[in-house]
C-alpha cells in the first residue's frame, strides 16, 4: 500500500472517529460535574438558545486531537509540539470557564497570555516572511518577534471566540480558511502539513454536524479558543513555508476574525466600556438583529452564519488572484476594511432606527 492510499485511509478512519467522539460527548457531557458544562444563561447579549445546550465541543476536539497527534507521531515519527502545547494550554484556560470555574476575565486573559508567551519564546514560533520593512528589522529580536506573533495569536483566538455566537458561523468561517491553507499547501507540495490541516477541517466538519442549523452542543470557551489559535498556527506555518505568497493576503484571510477583534476594541474605549465584557453591538450581531424581523430568531440564527460567511467567501476569494502580488494584496487588505466599516455602519444605523 502507497503512501498516499495509508493517509487517506488514516483520514477517512479518523473521520469517523471524530464524528463518534462528538456524538458521545453532545449525548453525555451534560453528566460532567453535575450539568456545569450546560448553558442554561439565555439573558447574556449572545445567548440565543432557549434550551439549555452543553458547551463541551471543545473537550471533544482535544480528544479528537489528542488521537489524532498520537497516529500522526506513528505515521511520521514527528511529535507536533507546538500544535499540542498550545492545544492543551488553551483548552485548560477555556475550559475553566466552561466549567462555570469562576476567575475573572482579566485574569483569565492574563493567564492565556502568559501561556502563549512562553510557548511562542521557547518553542519558538517564528514568522519568516513579513511584507512591512520596518517591521521586518525588528523581527531579527526574539524578544519583540515572539511579542509580535503573541498579538497576531490574541487577535486570531478572541476574534474566534467574538464571533462564535450562533450556530456554524465561527465553524464555517474556520473550515473556510483551513481548506484555502490546504488547497495552498497541496499546490505546493507541503503534503505532510496538508495531512495536519485536513484532520483540524475533519474536527470543525463533525462539530459542525452536532451544532447547525440546530445545536445539540456548544465549541464552548475552549473550543473557541482551540480551533481560533490553531487556525492561527496554521497560518503562519503556511506563510513560512511559502515565501512567494504575500503575507498581506494571510491577512485578508484572516479579516474578519481581525476586524471584530480591533473594532470591538476601540468602539468600547470610546463607549467609555470594558474592552473585555460582551455586548451585542457587533457586526454579526447587527446582522441577527436585522434579518430576524423578516424571519424570526430561531431561523436566523443559523440564516445569519450562511449569509455572513457567504459574504467572507465572496470578498476573500478575489485575494486568491493576488496572493503572490504583494501590492494588490495590500490595497486588497485596505479595501476590505473600508467594506466592513460600510457595512457596519448601515447595519448599525438600520438597527438604531
Amino acid at each position: 500500500m502507497g503512501t498516499e492510499s495509508i493517509e487517506a485511509s488514516f483520514l477517512s478512519i479518523f473521520a469517523l472517529i471524530s464524528f463518534f467522539i462528538f456524538l458521545l460527548i453532545s449525548k453525555y457531557s451534560h453528566r460532567i460535574r453535575g450539568g456545569a458544562l450546560l448553558d442554561r444563561d439565555f439573558s447574556k447579549p449572545q445567548a440565543f438558545h432557549d434550551i439549555p445546550v452543553t458547551r463541551s465541543g471543545g473537550l471533544a476536539a482535544i480528544i479528537s486531537l489528542s488521537i489524532f497527534f498520537y497516529i500522526y507521531y506513528l505515521l511520521y515519527a514527528e511529535v507536533l509540539y507546538n500544535y499540542i502545547l498550545i492545544s492543551y494550554s488553551l483548552f485548560l484556560v477555556g475550559f475553566l470557564d466552561d466549567l462555570r470555574i469562576n476567575i475573572k476575565p482579566f485574569k483569565r486573559l492574563m493567564l492565556m497570555v502568559f501561556l502563549l508567551f512562553v510557548i511562542i519564546y521557547f518553542l519558538p514560533i517564528k514568522i519568516f516572511n513579513i511584507d512591512i520593512p520596518f517591521l521586518t528589522s525588528f523581527m531579527s529580536s526574539h524578544v519583540f518577534s515572539s511579542i509580535f506573533i503573541l498579538l497576531c495569536f490574541l487577535f486570531v483566538i478572541n476574534g474566534a471566540n467574538l464571533i462564535d455566537g450562533f450556530n456554524g458561523l465561527l465553524t464555517i468561517n474556520l473550515i473556510i480558511i483551513n481548506i484555502i491553507l490546504t488547497y495552498i499547501n497541496i499546490n505546493n507540495q507541503n503534503l505532510e502539513f496538508s495531512i495536519l490541516l485536513i484532520s483540524q477541517i475533519i474536527i470543525l466538519l463533525s462539530f459542525l454536524l452536532f451544532n447547525f442549523p440546530n445545536a445539540k452542543i456548544f465549541l464552548g470557551d475552549s473550543g473557541a479558543y482551540i480551533m481560533g489559535a490553531l487556525t492561527g498556527l496554521n497560518t503562519i506555518i503556511t506563510n513560512n513555508l511559502n515565501p512567494k505568497i504575500s503575507s498581506f493576503f494571510f491577512c485578508t484571510l484572516l479579516f474578519y476574525l481581525f476586524f471584530e477583534v480591533f473594532f470591538s476594541f476601540f468602539r468600547k474605549l470610546i463607549q467609555k466600556k470594558s474592552p473585555i465584557y460582551p455586548d451585542d453591538k457587533h457586526l454579526h450581531m447587527l446582522s441577527f438583529y436585522k434579518i430576524s424581523r423578516v424571519y424570526g430568531k430561531s431561523k436566523s440564527n443559523y440564516l445569519n452564519s450562511i449569509i455572513i460567511n457567504f459574504l467572507y467567501l465572496v470578498l476573500v476569494t478575489p485575494g486568491l488572484y493576488l496572493l503572490n502580488d504583494t501590492q494588490l494584496s495590500r490595497y486588497w487588505f485596505f479595501i476590505l476594511l473600508f467594506i466592513y466599516l460600510i457595512i457596519y455602519s448601515r447595519l448599525y444605523r438600520l438597527t438604531k432606527n
